[in-house]
């Protein structure tokens, strides 16, 4: 045999690679059982039968920087541009619930994001977006955030009934990903199935949560822990929703994932083909799903912010163009390409613009959409769906076992215990140790490094825009109705004490322009606040 480059070769997850693939690696596979025709069961394939043959992904870049204004500027351009949905990103201290005037909030406001206090600020975010026409995803589990876009959809003359778009309320990447959640974990799961209820009822067409991997993935953890915690998760909330009394039929269809969209090119799709056959499999066998549209794994990405270099950073429109095609032929419903400068600051409108154009180059230049799962049987691809498959598998039994067999409580467990920090931590050390090894190759990082100070233009936020954001939220307070606002926010504390679904509360109060900051402290006062207790790795 000729002599190989190095002695063994690994995935970017160090999953041990042989030099080629044959039938024996796949031996025992059923095509029908475990992989079928794409849009049939078990959805290895592709969840529809055409897939992009009858329609794209939607391309959706997140976006929310400086202010109200400054970023419904930005979604009208991207718009124009060709985006087909909008990914609503808001700022540090609005993920954290802390109003613009909040000591916490001081030299944070709108660098991350699109700062909104109060319905005043959505309405001018969204002025002049077709919300009918246009689907939005909220990356927010606030309930207050919810209510401030459905009453200004409706102020814009919108209907309920015609919104379309997602809104994450996951409870569990808030507590183990984002570190953003104000409530304890119980808390958490049932303000989140009050935001599934709430749509059930009345917003039929929003999606009511989409379960974030991406943010574990972003932590360190490994591409097979990315899904099997997203699951878990998935899991965990769909027994909840079930305890409340709803039919799994009734919520599944509406749930949604959003996952990261790393380095490695094959390991990356047969995630994503390993997770449409598992969750398939779990919705109809454990939760006794019968509607097919339940069984069918939905999933957003993102390129990965992770692998963006600050060094040689144009190097990061090759390595979001080569996530971005992984992504295509892992069969995504929706996609947002990080662009090359985001591992300094929010992009300019350049750079966005060479990421909208990234995702349009590959769906009507490079023929991939041609053909539904072109990847499919291949040996390789199909041994790395099965041996990743497994492994999620071990992690959901896991879990399951911290709760003695149910899913909701091992996930509290876990959470409480600190058991996904440590994964993340150790999984994002080992990583870290193999690249300083020079065992991990990173372009202009360990290897081919040049010693140049790159030219690029930064998207900058003025800390005046910051004062001005302060003195309207101080005028809004000033003249809105301050008695009744009190009034509804004693309601609100009463029916959060006696378990009644808050969303007509918040909405009711967010109609009297109080601010995300007012309801989540009132909500508080009620259900408790989490601190994450320190672990020890």
């Amino acid at each position: 045999m000729e002599k190989e480059r190095e002695r063994k070769f690994f995935t970017l997850c160090d999953r041990e690679i042989k030099s080629v693939y044959t039938p024996a690696d796949i031996q025992g596979m059923d095509y029908e059982r475990d992989s079928g025709m794409p849009g049939e069961y078990p959805f290895t394939r592709g969840i529809h039968s055409n897939m992009y043959r009858g329609r794209l992904w939607t391309i959706r870049q997140i976006a929310g920087y400086g202010s109200p204004e400054a970023t419904n500027q930005r979604y009208k351009y991207l718009l124009k541009m060709g985006q087909t949905g909008i990914n609503y990103i808001e700022d540090q201290p609005t993920k954290m619930g802390f109003d613009s005037d909040h000591l916490m909030a001081e030299g944070e406001i709108g660098r991350e994001g699109v700062p909104i206090d109060s319905l005043e600020d959505m309405e001018i975010a969204f002025d002049g977006i077709p919300l009918d026409k246009i689907g939005v995803t909220l990356v927010t589990n606030h309930h207050a955030i919810f209510a401030m876009y459905l009453v200004a959809a409706q102020k814009m003359g919108f209907n309920l009934n015609d919104l379309r778009g997602t809104i994450r309320n996951d409870p569990f990447t808030c507590l183990n990903g984002t570190k953003t959640s104000s409530y304890p974990p119980e808390a958490a799961v049932r303000l989140s199935v009050d935001i599934i209820e709430y749509c059930l009822e009345n917003v039929p067409k929003f999606n009511s949560t989409s379960i974030t991997g991406q943010h574990y993935r972003e932590a360190g953890c490994t591409a097979t822990q990315e899904i099997a915690f997203a699951f878990s998760s998935a899991m965990a909330l769909t027994e909840a929703v079930i305890d409340r009394g709803i039919d799994v039929d009734r919520f599944a269809p509406t749930l949604s994932f959003f996952f990261d969209v790393q380095m490695d090119f094959f390991e990356e799709i047969a995630k994503f083909r390993a997770g449409r056959r598992l969750w398939a499999r779990t919705m109809r066998e454990r939760f006794k799903a019968k509607n097919p549209n339940s069984w069918k794994f939905r999933f957003a990405g993102q390129t990965a912010g992770s692998s963006l270099t600050a060094q040689q950073p144009e190097n990061n429109v090759v390595r979001t163009t080569i996530q971005a095609l992984a992504s295509v032929l892992a069969g995504i419903q929706s996609l947002h390409t990080t662009s090359s400068d985001e591992v300094y600051a929010l992009p300019t409108e350049k750079a966005v613009r060479t990421a909208v154009r990234t995702q349009q180059i590959i769906a009507y230049e490079t023929g991939v959409i041609n053909a539904v799962d072109p990847l499919g049987g291949s040996y390789f691809v199909e041994k790395l769906t099965n041996d990743m498959e497994k492994e999620m598998e071990e992690y959901l039994r896991k879990i399951e076992g911290m709760g003695n067999g149910s899913i909701l409580k091992g996930m509290i467990r876990a959470t409480e215990e600190g058991y996904f920090q440590r994964e993340f931590y150790r999984s994002a050390l080992e990583y870290q140790r193999a690249v300083e090894k020079g065992e991990k190759t990173i372009v202009s990082v360990n290897k081919f490094v040049v010693e140049e100070e790159p030219e690029l233009e930064i998207l900058k936020i003025s800390l005046a825009f910051q004062e001005e954001k302060i003195r309207r939220l101080q005028e809004l307070r000033a003249r809105r109705d301050n008695v009744q606002l009190q009034k509804v926010l004693g309601t609100l504390k009463e029916a959060a004490a006696t378990k009644k679904n808050i969303m007509p509360y918040v909405i009711e109060a967010v109609s009297l322009y109080a601010t995300e900051g007012e309801i989540i402290m009132a909500l508080q006062e009620v259900l408790g606040s989490w601190k994450e207790t320190p672990i020890l790795c």
